[in-house]
């Protein structure tokens, strides 16, 4: 992978895969909405994984076997904190609650996802936002949309201009990754006109890939957060690296994705 994800011809067989798996993220984005509206409480950690767990088994009940059924071949990944590179072959790379403590905390940032990578490349993505009703979707070679209609990435050419966003570091993620997190954002502060820090990444991702916002960065990362969102901003026409702008993999410990014309400024800024 790099600025421009590497592309294929599109085939009749993943257009109409993309339809049957927009289907079924949006019938376990049903399923979770049902679910969404008292904050849940805990105490421990315990608790709260347990939490997450019932939100992730509500969507991965509707979301295996429909998927399964779709591509029977294709290997399962649901893990979000997973990262690095697949295995040869097809694989669905799935986020059942992207976002689930925002939903456990009644707050409207959470989406389902699910993406099928192939030899390493995502090849379509869904990304479905359940209290909107909005579904993201992006096919290799045949652009992004949402709900049907094209997206593009803003044309905006000077990061001081420009909104731009990250997410914070996981949950005992190293020092050093929390310290780098933490001077990229003063880094930006000088430097971009907004500076927005919540979680999900992929919800960020969407906004690059609309225009709404002209750059997304992180350090580290998991496939099941950047995967969905690197191929919707490389479709709309956005430059996907890493920090320092060299091409990014899965393997990679920083991501950026930006619109073109503040790309190189971002990466300038993130290696201050």
């Amino acid at each position: 992978m790099s600025e421009t994800l590497q592309t294929t011809d599109v085939t009749a067989s993943d257009a109409d895969l993309l339809d049957q798996t927009t289907i079924a993220v949006r019938a376990a984005g049903s399923a979770l909405r049902e679910r969404f509206g008292e904050v849940v409480r805990y105490q421990t950690r315990e608790e709260l994984m347990r939490a997450l767990a019932a939100n992730d088994d509500t969507a991965l009940d509707i979301l295996r076997p429909r998927l399964t059924s779709l591509r029977p071949d294709a290997g399962w990944v649901e893990d979000e904190l997973d990262g690095g590179a697949l295995p040869s072959g097809e694989w669905w790379v799935v986020d059942p609650a992207e976002g689930n403590v925002n939903h456990l905390h009644a707050l409207p940032e959470w989406a389902v996802t699910a993406t099928l990578v192939r030899d390493n490349q995502p090849v379509l993505t869904v990304v479905h936002l359940p209290l909107t009703g909005e579904t993201y979707t992006a096919l290799t070679g045949a652009g992004a949309h949402l709900d049907g209609r094209p997206l593009r990435v803003s044309r905006t050419e000077d990061l001081g201009l420009g909104i731009v966003a990250t997410s914070q570091a996981r949950p005992d993620e190293d020092e050093k990754v929390v310290r780098r997190v933490g001077s990229s954002i003063s880094a930006m502060l000088f430097d971009a006109l907004v500076v927005r820090t919540s979680v999900p990444a992929t919800l960020h991702l969407t906004n690059v890939a609309a225009g709404r916002i002209d750059a997304f960065w992180q350090f580290a990362g998991a496939r099941a957060d950047l995967l969905p969102g690197a191929l919707l901003v490389t479709e709309a026409g956005g430059q996907i690296s890493d920090a320092e702008g060299r091409p990014w993999t899965p393997q990679s410990e920083s991501f950026l994705a930006a619109a073109p014309g503040v790309h190189a400024e971002a990466v300038a800024t993130l290696s201050r």
